[in-house]
């Protein structure tokens, strides 16, 4: 299989057999890499039912494989989306808890300030500290934090139902051995009986440094507004998955306006930006445009979880190779989405600089997904 191109991450979501947890997939490829764990934070959000609270947002338990070298081979972490694998009625694990809060800047501050391998009696108690407070017991052993007046600053309660067994497999930027190196960490979770979440999807993150030009950028967007769902059913984007969509028109219209071309990639980040573009979408661009810390990609959201590397490095070389032709093409012209033509999808898959088997692959499914 011809080789990948570009620094890739890869974000996988599993889910852990009953009486197994994303702890036990870090220790296990911890093992094989003669490496070590480390708990961590691992920051999340997810719609409130409280009136005038919009979100929550949470910190959850998550685990670092670091090797001998103290450099990140993956970490295993918890994903909110994934819920329908999970017996909500089972206890609590003990041990497992997260932190909730209405406000993501004190969240950061309990990210800095706190630490992860405590207990959940004595997590907060350097947040309690920073606002001169004490922590308040509550029940079902929550513990909660409040300023001196009492408005609320984060609330530590033991985690729900069997949610230590979601498990978004992360992998660092990979710019060589693709495949090998995503394989192996695939293979430990095989080995431990993971399987594919019921909302399961596969996201990758490609380093955006080569997409910073405003025709590059303006390319990409109409090739993907056109192409956009016809990418979904080539690939079989999980109908379950949450937080898909596409783009608002609003950046489709600024992308081509006569002079957009024409602005560095500063400034065009600037009427980017306020857009509100989220990262919730098909196609995330929010990212680069916002230029997120040690997260500078663009991330394709609308690949199924797969638990074996070979479609995942297929998905891959497809993406890229859309991303190479958004480089490399002349000023591509918006067109309204395509409906699905087994003929029109051939001849996109054709027109793109993909390397020939994965070509031949990618033909092969359009052919198989159209006699569907």
């Amino acid at each position: 299989m011809s080789e990948l191109n570009w620094k890739i991450g890869f974000e996988i979501e599993l889910i852990a057999p009953k009486g197994f947890s994303r702890q036990d997939l870090a220790k296990i490829i911890s093992q094989q890499h003669q490496g070590s764990v480390r708990r961590i934070f691992h920051p999340q959000s997810e719609p409130s039912h409280v009136p005038g609270t919009p979100l929550f947002h949470n910190l959850t338990l998550g685990f670092e494989v670091i090797d001998q070298q103290g450099n990140l081979i993956a970490r295993c972490v918890d994903d909110l989306t994934l819920q329908d694998d999970l017996d909500r009625t089972q206890a609590p694990q003990p041990g497992w808890y997260r932190i909730v809060s209405d406000d993501m800047r004190l969240l950061h501050l309990i990210m800095c300030n706190a630490d992860a391998a405590a207990p959940l009696d004595e997590v907060l108690q350097p947040i309690a500290s920073l606002f001169a407070t004490d922590l308040e017991i509550g029940e079902g052993g929550m513990i909660r934090v409040a300023d001196y007046i009492g408005n609320p600053i984060a609330i530590a309660a033991p985690l729900p139902g069997e949610r230590e067994r979601p498990c978004e497999l992360i992998t660092p930027p990979i710019d060589t051995n693709h495949c090998q190196r995503l394989e192996s960490l695939l293979a430990s979770a095989r080995s431990l009986g993971f399987t594919i979440p019921l909302e399961g999807a596969t996201h990758l993150h490609f380093d955006a440094t080569p997409l910073c030009s405003t025709r590059v950028f303006a390319n990409l967007v109409n090739l993907l507004w056109t192409h956009g769902e016809n990418l979904k059913r080539l690939v079989g984007t999980n109908s379950k998955c949450r937080r898909l969509g596409t783009w608002d028109e609003d950046l489709l219209m600024l992308v081509n306006e006569p002079d957009f071309c024409e602005l560095s990639w500063s400034e065009a980040r600037e009427y980017l930006m306020k857009l509100q573009l989220t990262k919730y979408c098909d196609f995330n661009l929010k990212n680069f445009i916002h230029q997120i810390t040690e997260k500078h990609t663009f991330e394709a959201r609308i690949c199924p979880a797969w638990i074996d590397s070979q479609p995942v490095i297929e998905a891959a070389a497809l993406i890229e190779a859309i991303l190479n032709y958004a480089i490399v093409a002349p000023k591509i012209l918006p067109t309204p989405p395509l409906a699905w033509e087994l003929e029109s999808v051939q001849e996109f898959l054709k027109e793109i600089p993909l390397p020939e088997n994965f070509r031949q692959i990618w033909l092969s499914r359009a052919a198989s997904v159209d006699r569907m």
